[in-house]
């Protein structure tokens, strides 16, 4: 931020980082620079780990709270019970309760590098301590007579399944907007909460929440959603060829989380800065210019992935997915933990070879190259090797009469054989 200018208020930076997307109730913007409000969103913990598709409302949480304002999360206990039908074309699997309390309490942990919930900060709660002793006559007397079902069949995550006859929607999963209804109700009604946030496609089930309060209560209460994070194909971020990119360590490492945003396309990374980061709106502008006047620097995405990792998994794990992502085109591959090495080379072709291949003089470097496809036929291999287009562990080969013995491996069972810049392939001796 230059010097003497206004910083921007919550609102305007919301607006900055194409974060406003739909507001319900008049008056939002005033009332959000008027004095602290409290506000909420909503997680089903479906899985015993956030993911990437989770991270802008965990983003929208951090911005609440930084703004001076009280957030709360609710961990779906109740509601995961049902399961959203919103952006699904079939039936969730239910998960029984024991399951869902064990990723509750391993979501909290994620939640923490977000949100501060200590000395009356953020507030983590579970919509099944309220919803499962609801009983159901006064429920649909209490809440149900609000709405209408014409209206609700013309939601657009019901409207989608309904174009499915062949799969439908099933009772269960219809009621669940009226359960998500009663949250911002119960969490009114108990924190004086008056917002609620998510995503665009959760919409018009904060619309509900919003009309029911203001029914019950005839109290002012907003609404405000962020848009769907896609990438530039149109699909939902988070999903890749080999799954979800999950925001546990243990099921997709800090390094997998660093290359996943650093291979961000050039038409979204603006936007992933926006709503990804909390770098300033000058930062943000420079690295704008940067990306279009040399797109081919790519700091934009560098600093994406460096910023994305430090927030999720910390400094330390950053530098270090850093300093892998250097090894990996450079002779310090070999310097290298094994973790680390397998981690960089997770997307490699792999061959396995019988360690008896290096017994005497070990193995030519142009059968290797031949029998691990890098090369066609001998002739072909010896060629790359001939003008200097093969690497072993990242070092330039030119003899043709190279051979790999046992001292090259890396933790006695690896080998690196690279050609060109980026067609590696990792060599396993057994």
């Amino acid at each position: 931020m230059s010097r003497g200018r206004r910083a921007p208020t919550f609102a305007e930076d919301l607006e900055f980082r194409r974060l406003w997307h739909q507001a319900a109730g008049a008056g939002l913007r005033e009332r959000l620079e008027s004095g602290a409000i409290t506000g909420y969103i909503g997680f089903d913990p479906t899985a015993d780990s956030l993911h990437v598709g989770h991270l802008l409302q965990l983003c929208m949480l951090r911005r609440l709270q930084s703004a001076g304002h009280k957030p709360i999360a609710v961990a779906g206990g109740g509601t995961g019970l049902i399961g959203d039908p919103g952006g699904k074309s079939e039936e969730r699997p239910l998960l029984d309760t024991a399951q869902l309390r064990a990723n509750i309490g391993s979501i909290r942990a994620q939640l923490e590098h977000f949100v501060d919930f200590s000395g009356g900060g953020a507030v983590l709660v579970d919509n099944a301590d309220w919803l499962g002793s609801l009983g159901l006559v006064d429920f649909l007397r209490d809440v149900g007579k609000h709405f209408s079902v014409n209206e609700m069949i013309r939601r657009e995550s019901v409207m989608s399944r309904l174009d499915r006859p062949e799969q439908g929607i099933s009772f269960t999963e219809f009621s669940y907007m009226l359960l998500q209804a009663y949250d911002f109700l119960h969490l009114f009604d108990l924190y004086d909460c008056r917002l609620q946030l998510g995503g665009s496609d959760q919409y018009g089930n904060i619309l509900m929440g919003v009309e029911l309060v203001r029914k019950q209560r005839r109290a002012d209460v907003y609404g405000l959603t962020s848009p769907l994070v896609l990438k530039a194909d149109g699909t939902k971020i988070g999903k890749t060829e080999t799954g979800t990119v999950w925001l546990d360590a243990r099921r997709t490492s800090p390094y997998q989380l660093y290359q996943y945003f650093l291979r961000t396309e050039d038409s979204v990374v603006a936007d992933y800065l926006r709503y990804f980061t909390f770098l300033d709106q000058d930062t943000i502008t420079a690295l704008d210019e940067s990306a279009s006047s040399h797109p081919e620097m790519r700091e934009s995405q560098r600093e994406l992935a460096r910023q994305v990792s430090t927030l999720v998994h910390g400094e330390v794990e950053t530098r270090r997915a850093e300093e892998a992502a250097g090894a990996l085109y450079s002779q310090e591959v070999a310097s290298l933990d094994e973790r680390t090495l397998l981690e960089v080379c997770s997307e490699a072709p792999t061959t396995t070879f019988p360690r008896s291949d290096l017994d005497g003089d070990g193995l030519a470097l142009v059968d290797a190259t031949v029998r691990t496809g890098i090369a066609s036929s001998k002739g072909a291999a010896r060629t790359l090797v001939a003008q200097g287009g093969i690497y072993v562990n990242n070092v330039r080969q030119s003899d043709l009469d190279a051979r790999i013995i046992r001292g090259d491996l890396l933790f006695g069972k690896y080998l690196l054989l690279r050609r060109g810049k980026q067609d590696y392939h990792l060599l396993r001796f057994e």
